[in-house]
């Protein structure tokens, strides 16, 4: 069955405690979704602030592909006739072909919120919808807080509904609005409501009890034929259903079509997009776009999903744009190594006694604070120096930074190609002027490190209980403009830390070239 998909990321996503969105963001997502393959883009609400007004000014000039861009705002006020309405007038001269309209379905919030009469609360449902209609727009009506006030005053609740529909909302949407509601206590409304109104029937849940998705699935398997959510899942308090869940669970668990299967290989790197522009990291172990959806780590698994992924992953990981990942660590069997070394393209150079070797270093500097699992650059290394012991490019002799005045200055000793070599370098910190310092030592030995910068540098505390005296662990992201690769340090001292990984950085970049 064809299901319709509906993302507020850029509405009731920006709701969420630490979302917020430029208009030039919200300009590039709405892109971003059409591509996707979504078909209901939730733009924002131009009656509430000028950010939104703004975007809605902008996007007059995009030319989406797929998408129809949505207005959100609610019913008239109850003071005001609809034509007079300032919000509602806003919502038209958006421009949008469609607009998304709230209004109160539980008679507790028409006594309390509103302070009006059930009679009054229809007929500012009806009036504002009649009055979207009239000037030919699509109305998904949003039936806000549906379930609290079904399940409290039934009767009234299916009033409201039948205001919307009458007055020819193309959609009714059902909202869990606080997120209290259970999956089987919302099936089974669901299924109530389905069958009395024929039409399109849409869904809204939020994740308060942390079954949002399971709630948005459970309202499709009864008869719904509208989900809306947001990629990643932002929102209000505990945040919406996770929009990219849903539709993998509906197009690879239940059949349906939402996106299709093309479109859906490009989800992982719309959610990654999202975050990248929301300024959030993307949850590691959010399910099927996660950089762990499909990470392994014991060694027990890893042997089973060396012979036969579907041993420990319920779905092929390329379905949904995502990749299989195996960890080495400290609980790491051989299988891991052997994986990680595939990865390579050096399965077949180290011998089971090399291997072995090597998993005791891992585990070893594991133990000491290194994350492996995050350093590939680090671990590559270590293999490289398993296969060629007797390499060394160059070997550091000694190395100082002082810093005074706001100036860090480095003096660095390598030995290298049977000489000694030394360099002093000021920069604009001690990790940069002890980078400048080594590269002028052996640049000229090795050209090609001159094409490695650093792109992202990240130190974590290991034990915060021991204050400033606590071990640190710098992990430091490499390119040279082919690939990128990261590496890691650790010590009680961050200079020191982040000098093992820049050091390490460049000793691997000599290894692949030679």
């Amino acid at each position: 069955m064809r299901i319709q998909t509906f993302d507020t990321t850029l509405r009731d996503g920006t709701q969420g405690e630490a979302v917020s969105f430029s208009v030039e963001d919200k300009i590039l997502i709405t892109r971003k979704l059409d591509e996707l393959g979504i078909d209901y883009i939730e733009g924002g609400w131009p009656g509430s602030n000028p950010r939104d007004k703004d975007f809605f000014e902008r996007a007059r000039g995009l030319k989406l592909t797929h998408a129809k861009l949505t207005a959100f705002g609610s019913t008239r006020f109850a003071k005001n006739p609809v034509e007079e309405d300032r919000n509602v007038q806003l919502l038209v001269e958006a421009g949008t072909p469609v607009i998304s309209i709230f209004g109160k379905s539980w008679d507790f919030h028409v006594a309390k919120a509103l302070g009006i009469t059930e009679d009054e609360n229809l007929a500012i449902i009806s009036d504002t919808v009649s009055y979207l209609k009239a000037h030919g727009k699509e109305v998904v009506y949003d039936a806000e807080h549906f379930f609290d006030g079904y399940i409290r005053n039934p009767a009234f609740a299916l009033r409201t509904l039948e205001a919307a529909k009458k007055a020819g909302a193309d959609v009714l949407c059902l909202c869990d609005t606080n997120g209290g509601t259970l999956p089987d206590q919302l099936g089974k409304i669901v299924a109530e409501i389905r069958a009395r109104f024929d039409g399109t029937l849409g869904i809204h849940t939020h994740n308060d009890s942390d079954v949002a998705v399971a709630n948005a699935i459970a309202a499709i398997d009864n008869g719904a034929t509208h989900v809306q959510g947001c990629l990643n899942g932002y929102g209000e308090r505990c945040g919406n259903s996770n929009l990219a869940s849903i539709i993998a669970n509906l197009e690879l668990k239940r059949g349906h079509t939402t996106i299709g299967p093309e479109k859906l290989q490009e989800l992982s790197a719309a959610c990654r997009y999202i975050a990248e522009l929301a300024n959030l990291p993307l949850r590691n172990d959010q399910p099927y776009v996660g950089k762990s959806a499909f990470a392994h780590k014991g060694g027990i698994h890893v042997s089973a999903v060396l012979k036969d992924s579907a041993t420990y992953e319920h779905i092929s990981p390329d379905l949904v744009g995502n990749r299989q990942r195996v960890l080495v660590s400290d609980l790491s069997g051989q299988s891991n190594v052997v994986y990680r070394l595939r990865q390579h393209g050096l399965a077949d150079t180290l011998s089971p006694e090399a291997r072995r070797d090597l998993l005791a270093r891992v585990k070893d500097l594991e133990h000491d604070g290194y994350d492996l699992e995050t350093a590939d650059g680090t671990f590559e290394l270590f293999v490289h120096e398993a296969l060629h012991p007797d390499v060394h490019f160059f070997d550091v002799e000694d190395w100082q930074v002082s810093i005074k005045s706001g100036h860090a200055t480095a003096d660095v000793k390598v030995k290298a190609k049977g000489s000694i070599h030394t360099a002093t370098a000021t920069g604009h910190g001690p990790v940069h002027a002890l980078d400048v310092a080594l590269r002028n030592c052996i640049s000229e030995l090795y050209p090609s490190i001159g094409e490695v910068h650093l792109i992202d540098y990240k130190v974590r505390v290991l034990d915060t209980k021991k204050g400033t005296d606590a071990k640190v662990r710098v992990l430091v992201e490499w390119s040279d403009h082919q690939k990128s690769w990261s590496t890691v340090g650790v010590s009680d001292d961050v200079i020191e830390a982040s000098w093992n990984a820049l050091v390490d950085a460049l000793r691997l970049e000599l290894m692949r070239l030679q």
